[in-house]
């Protein structure tokens, strides 16, 4: 009975010791998850905000974007927003809420402002210095807010201390470049700024191009298959800034040099990706906000969109329950100017409603809305406003829309996907604008017609003394 019990109290031992040892395992283990979790990242992935043009919003939004997408597609770095003070508060919290590190920023002075060649759009970007202090990373990627990530580009962070792509064949973009962060280097920046270093634009571009001449002679650079970072200056493969414009000629991406990762839009500001209308006059605006309804959605915009599109129906109905027409607002009304006078004020202010009709609707929708959204809106507001001018100035209908339904048809052909490529597009946009010429101007023509049918009625010369009831009446 003693060996018994002397096997069980080893065996009873032995079980003791092996669970010590899992547990002792398993809290080693989670030790090392919480120091992974808790250790601060090496890299990050930085852009900047700051106030003072007239699309601050829309740059905000184009922020949130981007950094959400860079979460989406497993960035194993930081995200870090270089903001002016001015920032508002509420858009500063909403890039924390989205996980984004806010470093706020005093506005570099831009000792360039007063050049000839200067545009003032432009004043504040000298702000993207500040990513050189970002010194608690050992390699920060810059970046502009108008790029669309396709895929994961961690890989960029082996590149050396200054890297960049060169989408003109001799300037390098600072739409996205790769640094070393050093307080050295920033404030060696900062002294070529107040001697007035040479800048031929007066923005970052400019700045960064003359601070590192030299890196069109430096290689290519390729990630190391190890991991490990390299050293000195490279020229990143076009592949991480895919202008645009490449993919307008093709329809289709085919650059052979490097990943096909990064899409940016160096184009004219009014086209960048995010508007509602840049799609689809631009085929890519579409791609942009694809990945903003994924990753942000149109909430902020949908109020403003619902409150225009119940506005634009109660003024179809109301046009469609009362016709008012300028003869009754002329009745018992005499002239005091001659009927030729009258006649060309008329067609000016008519001109003039007409267009009125067309651009106020494309002004009052919000800018970053979607452009399924976008277009729809801007048609119901169109139509709308078109059907005032169409009751008060007794105007055959048609002939006022005739724009609406061109516009219609344009939307169609520029986005109708099938098009080899973008020479046929092209070729098929102006081919459809030659045919729709004729049209507007015989719309155009009707409608000078029939307001001087409308002059010529008896309710327009009712000043003159043999006029007789039988010829006063309201139409």
């Amino acid at each position: 009975m003693g060996q018994g019990w002397g096997r069980g109290w080893c065996l009873g031992l032995w079980w003791l010791v092996v669970a010590l040892v899992a547990a002792a395992a398993a809290a080693e283990e989670g030790v090392r998850e919480a120091a992974v979790a808790v250790a601060p990242r090496r890299h990050a992935y930085a852009a900047m905000m700051y106030m003072g043009t007239p699309r601050d919003y829309e740059f905000y939004v184009a922020t949130r974007v981007m950094m959400r997408s860079l979460g989406r597609l497993g960035a194993d770095a930081d995200r870090i927003v270089i903001a002016s003070l001015d920032v508002p508060l509420h858009w500063v919290q909403a890039l924390k809420d989205d996980g984004v590190k806010v470093v706020s920023v005093e506005n570099l002075k831009n000792p360039y402002e007063k050049q000839e060649n200067f545009n003032t759009r432009f004043k504040l970007t000298l702000n993207k210095l500040y990513a050189w202090s970002l010194v608690s990373y050992d390699r920060v990627v810059m970046l502009d807010s108008d790029n669309i990530f396709l895929q994961n580009t961690d890989e960029l962070f082996q590149c050396g201390q200054f890297c960049a792509v060169f989408i003109n064949p001799c300037i390098f973009h600072t739409g996205l470049f790769v640094l070393q962060p050093s307080m050295d280097v920033f404030k060696n920046m900062l002294h070529e700024l107040a001697v007035g270093r040479e800048n031929p634009d007066g923005a970052d571009q400019g700045f960064l191009a003359s601070y590192f001449p030299d890196l069109l002679d430096q290689p290519m650079f390729h990630p190391p298959a190890n991991g490990t970072k390299l050293e000195g200056s490279y020229r990143l493969p076009l592949g991480y800034q895919m202008d645009a414009s490449y993919y307008y000629l093709k329809l289709r991406w085919s650059i052979p040099c490097g990943p096909n990762s990064v899409i940016t839009f160096p184009s004219a500001p009014w086209f960048k990706p995010w508007y509602w209308w840049s799609w689809p006059v631009l085929p890519l605006g579409l791609s942009w906000h694809e990945q903003r309804r994924e990753n942000l959605g149109y909430s902020s915009e949908l109020p403003a969109v619902l409150i225009q599109a119940l506005l634009y129906i109660g003024i179809i109905a109301v046009t469609r329950l009362a016709r008012p027409s300028l003869s009754k607002m002329c009745y018992n009304r005499r002239m005091e100017k001659s009927t030729i006078f009258l006649l060309t004020a008329l067609r000016v202010v008519a001109a003039w409603s007409i267009l009125a009709a067309y651009t106020i609707p494309f002004f009052l929708i919000p800018r970053t809305v979607h452009p399924l959204l976008g277009w729809p809106l801007y048609l119901l507001g169109a139509f709308s406003l078109s059907s005032i001018v169409i009751n008060v100035f007794l105007l055959h209908p048609l002939a006022v829309l005739t724009t609406w339904f061109g516009i219609i048809g344009a939307l169609f052909v520029m986005a109708f996907p099938w098009y080899l490529n973008g020479v046929v597009r092209a070729l098929a946009v102006f081919a459809y604008t030659f045919c729709c010429a004729p049209l507007m101007w015989a719309s155009l023509v009707k409608i000078m017609s029939s307001l001087r049918i409308l002059i010529e009625r008896d309710a327009f010369i009712l000043g003159e003394p043999n006029q007789t009831a039988e010829f006063t009446k309201l139409y």
